[in-house]
């Protein structure tokens, strides 16, 4: 099977956990075992993923020169994931504090410091795409150079806007426009994930569409079988924390799209592969291996 390429963000993450909120102020809280810092970021907790769900991966990725940088490189070499592509050009090794409630509510800050400025060398990504059946570009500015390759090259391009509420939306038109999968939330959407879709693929080329729905699972469409449906939720563990669900939920497609071509199962077991997901603290924890995947896949069908 061809290696699947990731072009996408690592960070250090830090997770705090809170009561409720809103959060009160007062001076000092002492929330033992609330608060952890682990390597995560889009680009991390995808390759982390699939590497975990048995796939090989190229991970293509910017960091400083910086402690937290010594610690990615450590996580990356403890995890397998290989860091040959994760280059140390920036000023700073960007970072992010979410802080989360038992209710599955989170807030999330992100310090991108220079990535946003800073170009990723694409002789790298042209050397590498020629071994790759999927691209997962990220919508990170250093990937979009990326997309016309990727296209002119006839590669299946996926990519996750995240949320979004435009279709014209600057940042993220470009991603839409060379994605073949196209993955979303509909957190913020200005009408229905139906007739969000309908307006997809009357302005764009997708021909997988998948809007993540929250606690109602996910609405999967494709155009060639004109299917526009969701697919539920499935529980299989407690939630502790939904930070990291998306990515959880487009890693596992992209895993078992990669294998048969089948997005319909490729859909179903996704939902389990991220609602397993869930029930750890990180962004970047709760994966399952293949088997695990597939025998709880198995129990959740009946």
């Amino acid at each position: 099977m061809s290696k699947i390429l990731v072009s996408g963000l690592i960070n250090i993450e830090t997770t705090l956990k809170i009561k409720e909120f809103p959060l009160e102020y007062n001076p000092v809280n002492y929330p033992f075992f609330g608060v952890n810092s682990t390597v995560s970021g889009v680009g991390y907790n995808l390759a982390k993923a699939l590497t975990a769900l048995g796939d090989e991966v190229n991970l293509l990725s910017m960091i400083g020169q910086d402690l937290s940088a010594k610690a990615i490189i450590s996580t990356l070499e403890e995890e397998g994931i290989a860091g040959d592509y994760v280059l140390d050009s920036l000023k700073s090794t960007p970072q992010s504090i979410i802080i989360y409630d038992d209710q599955g509510k989170r807030q999330i800050h992100v310090d991108l410091k220079n990535i946003q400025e800073s170009n990723y060398p694409e002789q790298i990504f042209e050397k590498l795409v020629k071994e790759s059946s999927i691209l997962a570009l990220c919508n990170i500015n250093f990937s979009r150079p990326f997309l016309k390759k990727a296209v002119k090259l006839d590669k299946i391009v996926a990519t996750d806007v995240h949320t979004i509420s435009d279709l014209n939306d600057d940042y993220n038109k470009e991603f839409m426009e060379a994605a073949d999968i196209l993955f979303m939330s509909d957190e913020l959407l200005p009408t229905s994930p139906e007739g969000w879709v309908n307006q997809i693929f009357n302005k764009f080329k997708a021909e997988i569409v998948v809007i993540g729905l929250g606690s109602q699972g996910a609405l999967l469409a494709i155009r060639k079988d004109n299917f526009v449906e969701r697919i539920p939720a499935v529980k299989t563990r407690e939630i502790v924390n939904t930070i990291g669900a998306g990515d959880a939920l487009f890693s596992a497609f992209i895993h078992f799209y990669n294998q048969s071509r089948d997005p319909y199962e490729s859909l179903k077991k996704a939902i389990v592969f991220a609602s397993y997901k869930i029930g750890a603290t990180s962004a970047a924890e709760g994966f399952l291996a293949e088997t695990e995947l597939t025998q709880l896949y198995n129990k959740t069908k009946g």
